[in-house]
């Protein structure tokens, strides 16, 4: 049998990336947050990029569910260290609706089994206006165009695309993953994609990415893009990496029972110089190292939606 998935490997468009992380995190919309509206704008501008994210699912033929979570902003400490500089906010701080999205495709033969692609949109709320280009524009855009690559692709399992935030309190991905379970429906996996190329990188050095983990079955997603770097010949130096306790927004499967959870990033421990910072802008992603990082996610998609997770 003919192997499909290089031909959509080729479909994935690192042009079209481009243009829309500039979009999102550089003009018009310089960062995707709850406490920011641009001069001029009636809203602000994490819904802005919530309109846009739809606007193009729903152009590629997508039903579009936008969920409400409730969520505060983070308040800065600047005496903690200069990349974590985030604190809880105060109990009379205000509140706002902030969205899930969902575009989901129902499967045609085993419509209970989920592999789900989660990636969250909104920029850091204790920063005000904060581009943050790797953290995290550039998971956003990739999960937008795995999901246009896939608009048409029959599915065996159901499909969810997920676009959540996670710099505003508490993370919505939560709420996903309550929802997942509620509905009864087997997690196969859930690929969080997060920061994609985001390390400290020498001239010279390949493209990077760590597939990080918790628990076992995370284990085996990470294996399994490793395994799928070298058939597809994506040249990634991939790598995996064994966390101490759940975390991020994979980490909030794992946390709610359904251990099946791994996130993609850049390098981890997380090395970029400029997280957390308002120089993490557009002009320092590498688009090259994106593509490949997108084309091992959708892959990934690909090969769990045909054949499960490994044993």
């Amino acid at each position: 049998m003919t192997d499909h998935i290089p031909a959509l490997l080729e479909r994935l468009d690192a042009e079209e990336m481009r243009r829309d992380l500039f979009h999102i995190a550089k003009d018009p919309l310089p960062c995707r947050s709850m406490v920011h509206t641009r001069p001029g704008a009636s809203k602000p501008t994490l819904y802005e990029a919530d309109d846009f994210i739809a606007e193009k699912l729903v152009g590629w033929g997508y039903d579009v569910e936008r969920e409400a979570c409730q969520v505060q902003a983070y308040r800065r400490d600047e005496n903690k260290p200069i990349h974590h500089q985030y604190s809880a906010p105060h109990d009379d701080d205000p509140w706002y609706d902030a969205f899930n999205l969902y575009a989901m495709t129902p499967g045609s033969e085993l419509p209970d089994e989920l592999v789900l692609t989660i990636s969250h949109k909104d920029s850091q709320s204790w920063l005000g206006c904060c581009a943050g280009a790797f953290d995290n524009a550039v998971g956003t855009v990739a999960n937008l165009d795995i999901a246009r690559v896939l608009r048409e692709e029959p599915s065996r399992r159901t499909r969810w695309h997920v676009w959540c935030n996670e710099e505003h309190t508490p993370w919505t991905s939560a709420v996903t993953a309550e929802r997942v379970k509620a509905s009864g429906m087997k997690l196969v996996a859930a690929l969080n994609i997060d920061s994609l190329g985001g390390c400290e990188r020498a001239d010279g050095d390949p493209p990077a990415n760590v597939t990080a983990y918790a628990t076992p079955e995370g284990e085996r997603i990470a294996d399994l893009q490793a395994e799928l770097n070298e058939r597809y010949g994506l040249g990634l130096d991939q790598s995996k990496y064994a966390r101490p306790f759940p975390n991020d927004d994979d980490g909030s499967f794992v946390k709610a029972g359904m251990p099946a959870a791994a996130i993609m990033v850049g390098s981890f421990p997380y090395d970029e110089p400029n997280y957390h910072l308002y120089s993490d802008v557009p002009e320092n992603v590498d688009f090259d190292t994106q593509l490949r990082a997108t084309q091992l996610a959708l892959a990934t998609i690909l090969e769990l939606d045909r054949n499960g997770l490994p044993a």
